[in-house]
C-alpha cells in the first residue's frame, strides 16, 4: 500500500513563546538539526542509538511521555499499546515512545503498560531541552483528554504508590518535565509537532493517526485496567 501524503498541518501548533534560557526548539516545516539527531536514546539493554536512525528510513510518529510514574503517561501508552501493528503497517508507519527515565524501567514499563512497540529513553533529557519541550505545568482550559481515565486525586495517589513501593523511591524521570509528540521521517524532516502544556495535554491519539493515514483505533473496545 502506497504510503499517503501527509496533510497541511504546519498550522496546526499554536505558537508559544519559550521561557528565559530555554530553546523553543524547531518547528513543523523545519529539518531536525544534526546535532539533535545524533544525540543518543538507549533501548531496554541500554544500547545507545542516534535518535536520527530510528526515522531515517521511515516515518515516525514519536511520542515523547513525561517520568514513567505518571499516571496519565501510562494511560496514554495504554491506549497506544491498541494500536495493531498491522495497522501501522500498512501505512509504513513506526511509533516510538520516548521517556527521561533510567533504560531499567522500560520493560517494567512495558509490562504495566501492555505496550509492545518501540521505545527508548532520554535520561538526561536533552533531546527534550533541544526539542523545546516545556518544563512545568501551564494551566489551560482544555478538557479532559479521552485517554485518561483516572481523575487527578485517585491518579496521583497510585503514582505515588508505585514510587514507595518500588525496589527505590523513584520517580523515574522528572516529575515536571512534559512531553509531546512530532511525526518525523523518512530522513530529518519535522512534518509535526505538539509540545505538551500539562499532563493532560496529550494530542488525541485518532488525529496523530490520521495525519499519517493510519486507520483509526476504537478505545473504548477493551476496558482499561488498572494497575496499582
Amino acid at each position: 500500500m502506497a504510503s499517503p501524503a501527509l496533510a497541511p498541518i504546519t498550522r496546526q501548533v499554536s505558537g508559544r513563546i519559550a521561557a528565559a534560557g530555554i530553546p523553543r526548539g524547531p518547528e513543523p516545516g523545519q529539518p531536525l538539526a544534526a546535532a539533535v539527531a545524533e544525540l543518543p536514546v538507549l533501548d531496554a539493554s541500554g544500547r545507545r542509538v542516534p535518535f536520527g536512525a530510528l526515522f531515517q528510513e521511515r516515518r515516525a510518529i514519536v511520542v515523547f511521555v513525561r517520568h514513567f510514574l505518571c499516571y496519565t503517561c501510562k494511560e496514554y501508552v495504554e491506549d497506544l499499546a491498541k494500536i495493531p501493528k498491522i495497522f501501522l503497517q500498512e501505512a509504513s508507519v513506526t511509533l516510538i515512545v520516548i521517556g527521561q527515565s533510567s533504560y531499567h524501567h522500560i520493560e517494567p514499563f512495558c509490562k504495566l503498560t501492555g505496550y509492545c512497540h518501540e521505545i527508548y529513553v532520554d535520561p538526561e533529557r536533552e533531546i527534550y531541552k533541544r526539542l523545546g519541550m516545556k518544563r512545568g505545568e501551564e494551566i489551560t482550559s482544555a478538557g479532559q483528554s479521552p485517554h485518561i481515565k483516572s481523575n487527578i486525586v485517585s491518579g496521583s495517589f497510585r503514582s505515588l504508590w508505585r514510587a514507595v513501593t518500588g525496589p527505590l523511591f523513584d520517580f523515574q524521570g522528572d516529575p515536571v518535565q512534559q512531553g509531546g509528540t512530532l511525526i518525523l521521517g523518512p530522513g530529518h524532516y519535522i512534518h509535526f509537532i505538539h509540545r505538551d502544556r500539562n499532563r493532560l495535554d496529550h494530542k488525541p491519539i485518532n488525529s496523530i493517526l490520521q495525519l499519517v493515514g493510519v486507520q483509526h483505533v476504537d478505545f473504548t473496545r477493551r476496558p482499561s485496567v488498572i494497575h496499582v
